[in-house]
């Protein structure tokens, strides 16, 4: 499993991508708490403010870019 932690352009881009990998890592957590994955099964990946989905121009905007993306593949058991 992949975890993405993205954010909106708000502030510098340093803090931007350790927030995107605390988000990623929240998730991550989570995930591992409610299943049987372990932290070896979770990639995380901080994304920054690198990938917007949504413009940054806007409130709107910038709470769609305030999000985390899962990948997953494979069989569930």
């Amino acid at each position: 499993m992949r975890i993405e932690g993205h954010t909106d352009s708000t502030g510098p881009e340093a803090y931007n991508l350790a927030l995107s990998e605390r988000r990623a890592q929240a998730v991550a957590d989570y995930i591992v708490g409610q299943t049987r994955l372990t932290a070896a099964d979770v990639e995380i990946i901080p994304m920054g403010e690198s990938t917007p989905v949504a413009s940054n121009d806007t409130a709107a905007g910038r709470a769609e870019n305030r999000r985390v993306t899962i990948f997953a593949e494979g069989e569930v058991k």
